[in-house]
């Protein structure tokens, strides 16, 4: 009660506030960016805390929407890309270059080379009430937050007997047996690029050993649930041609020299072409029919706390030709003993390419503006009881879940949460008023046209 209490004085005005008055709800907040309104809001809940003015990027530098978190706090930073430029009361959301903080520039437009430009008392005001890890959204339209309920959402559960957490969970990314101890995924970073990184190719990988506080207190869960994609692919495939006698060096996901090797050596014995990708449907096909295993569910739940991977485990996805959308969901008023919490939901419309589409066999967009998107989206997912049990055994206040189609992107690796990078989606009616307009508007000659083909620059400042 006390700390709703706070959070409605804000409204009048964040600064009026000490840093000590939002300590106890930090990890609650949500702070969303409206790239057309160029604003951005923070809420509790469905409460909006306080508001600001921004300056997003300009084009050519535009600023990437999707779902973030705050990675790094520094009262004072200077720009490594942009002549040492100032960037008091910096927030970092990317390791590759994006950030909230304070600017003497900030126009109602775009003008930033990335960044999220602020006021600064308000970047002064927005940095004292924020920690790490509270998520940033941010969209081309504006969206708010919304109470929702669903059978399918995580709640807490009281804690297990006392033990090691997630000690026979098998922490492998498909349902198959592996004759060898499971592992928790272990991650290099690619070199020169710490937003970038690979499983581990070491045979023995060093665990990340998963959290056993279930406190009230225990730091928030990150949750993701996706397709399956290549990654999980191959890592299934190095445990069955284990099973089978082949030395992949690990299930990791990574095709390093010895697991290229040992699907070469599979293929000779099947007599499949060695042309070419390494991992096609026929070598699959026979793989799965070899090891005599049922081929796994479509879906994947990925954990992660404190910024580290804790374990992931195959989910079911129903109708999966249809697009699960985007869909960020946020627990508050996690009451253990009780088993109850307030679960609060955004979908972020994500427009998926063909090629996308084509690739996770998806044929039928989803709406990210009917009602009760996330909630029917939810609906299709199926968690194994026992991977449930574990979540709702260790969720807190603060902990998050993301939906979305197209798995980990570049930007998830050592270091962040679950890192989600949208692309525009246009309504039906506006897509065919495009197509009614290039109809009637005659074409620019081939030298006048605007290209995409040059990539997008982010930067800090």
């Amino acid at each position: 009660m006390l700390r709703r209490l706070v959070f409605g004085l804000s409204l009048l005005s964040a600064t009026m506030l000490s840093p000590a008055a939002f300590a106890e709800g930090a990890r609650t907040l949500q702070i969303i960016v409206s790239k057309d309104k160029q604003s951005l809001t923070v809420y509790d809940g469905e409460t909006v805390v306080t508001t600001s003015k921004v300056s997003t990027g300009k084009e050519g530098h535009s600023t990437p929407s999707g779902i973030f978190s705050i990675l790094e706090k520094q009262k004072y930073h200077e720009s490594n890309l942009y002549s040492n430029a100032p960037m008091p009361w910096m927030q970092r959301l990317t390791w590759s270059g994006i950030a909230l903080h304070e600017s003497n520039s900030v126009p109602n437009y775009p003008a930033s080379h990335g960044c999220v430009r602020m006021p600064g008392a308000f970047a002064k005001s927005l940095f004292q009430m924020t920690e790490r890890g509270a998520h940033v959204l941010i969209t081309d339209a504006p969206v708010m937050p919304q109470r929702i309920e669903s059978a399918s959402l995580f709640l807490p559960r009281k804690p297990l007997p006392t033990g090691p957490l997630l000690s026979d969970v098998q922490l492998r990314t498909s349902s198959i047996v592996s004759s060898s101890k499971p592992v928790e995924v272990a991650m290099n970073v690619v070199p020169n690029n710490p937003s970038i990184v690979h499983p581990t190719t070491d045979a023995s990988p060093t665990v990340t050993k998963p959290a056993a506080a279930t406190a009230e207190d225990a730091a928030p869960l990150r949750i993701l649930i996706t397709r399956r994609g290549d990654r999980e692919t191959l890592m299934d495939a190095q445990i069955l041609l284990q099973q089978l006698g082949f030395d992949t060096g690990g299930g990791d996901g990574f095709a390093g020299p010895m697991t290229r090797s040992a699907i070469a050596g599979f293929k000779r014995w099947k007599n499949l072409s060695p042309k070419g990708a390494l991992v096609t449907p026929e070598f699959l096909e026979a793989l799965y029919e070899t090891a005599g295993q049922p081929r796994p569910p479509m879906g994947q739940i990925m954990v992660r706390q404190n910024f580290q991977p804790i374990f992931e485990a195959p989910v079911g996805i129903k109708n999966p030709e249809v697009a699960l959308g985007t869909h960020f969901f946020s627990v508050d008023k996690v009451e253990r003993n009780e088993e109850t919490a307030e679960w609060h939901a955004v979908t972020v419309p994500n427009g998926l390419s063909a090629a996308v589409k084509q690739r996770l066999g998806i044929t039928v967009a989803d709406d990210p503006y009917a009602p009760g998107a996330a909630a029917r989206a939810l609906a299709r997912i199926e968690i194994p009881a026992e991977i449930r049990d574990r979540i709702e055994t260790l969720i807190s206040d603060g902990s998050s879940l993301t939906i979305n189609d197209q798995g980990i992107g570049p930007d998830t690796g050592n270091g962040t949460d679950f890192i989600t990078i949208t692309q525009p989606v246009q309504r039906v009616a506006e897509a065919q008023a495009s197509v009614d307009k290039s109809s009637i508007v005659k074409p620019q000659p081939v030298s006048q046209r605007r290209t995409d083909a040059k990539p997008r620059a982010y930067g800090l400042y």
